[in-house]
């Protein structure tokens, strides 16, 4: 399984830093050595201290037909335990603090986020980007939704069982992270309502959360000043969970 760990800078070996895990968007993506660039940026916090782990868990391209289509009818499953394997072997290999870790993402990160945080505490703090907390009521809100039958094998009418165990908030009561949700107020490909159902749930069940809607910005943000917010947003938050 490939990953890439950034290290902090400066890096102090005798040191132990807190580490972020940085989930890419997609799901048909991957992580490749790449400058940093406009838009969500996890890569930045190496600035402030942090380890960046950018894991290619299943699903991701660059690894062959077979496993770029491993995660169809399985997101949250083999792809969370790819992205937790790699945490396991970064704590292995660098100096980092295993009580200090946090996860963000954007979009398919961002509903891996959600998901992950119902599934283990072993995350201090999240950054949930663009999210997806409930696929069921996703596919009537969205407009893309025709890429989901090929990951889903139906639509959430016909088969809303594989819908149901890929939605955060049907474990939304095991989430103990803080977690911090960030959307764009015209977003189509991810809409805001999904993060205000999980942001909901969380204030709810006095879970330490707060939201913000970006007005009129879609899936990516164009306005410089709500490009640099949300990346001040993200360092501040994980400086007040993890530092």
């Amino acid at each position: 399984m490939q990953g890439w760990l950034l290290y902090p800078s400066p890096f102090d070996p005798h040191k132990k830093y807190p580490m972020v895990v940085a989930v890419h968007g997609g799901p048909a993506s991957s992580v490749k050595p790449s400058w940093p660039r406009p838009g969500f940026n996890p890569a930045l916090l190496s600035q402030q201290g942090y380890f960046v782990l950018m894991p290619n868990p299943r699903g991701s391209y660059g690894q062959g037909e077979k496993f770029a289509t491993a995660n169809v009818k399985d997101f949250r499953g083999g792809d969370l335990r790819d992205i937790l394997a790699g945490v396991d072997e970064a704590l292995k290999t660098a100096d980092i603090d295993p009580q200090r870790i946090g996860l963000t993402g954007w979009s398919y990160g961002g509903f891996m986020t959600m998901f992950a945080v119902t599934q283990t505490n072993r995350f201090r703090a999240a950054v949930a980007g663009a999210g997806i907390s409930n696929w069921q009521s996703y596919y009537g809100e969205n407009s893309i939704d025709t890429w989901m039958l090929p990951y889903f094998g139906a639509s959430v009418y016909d088969d809303p069982a594989v819908y149901a165990k890929m939605s955060a908030i049907n474990f939304i009561k095991q989430v103990k992270t803080p977690t911090l949700v960030l959307v764009g107020e015209r977003d189509g490909e991810c809409p805001a309502p999904q993060s205000y159902e999980f942001y909901h749930a969380l204030k709810t069940l006095g879970v330490k959360t707060e939201m913000v809607v970006y007005p009129n910005e879609g899936h990516s943000f164009h306005t410089p000043a709500h490009q640099k917010d949300v990346l001040l947003r993200m360092i501040d938050w994980f400086n007040q969970n993890l530092q």
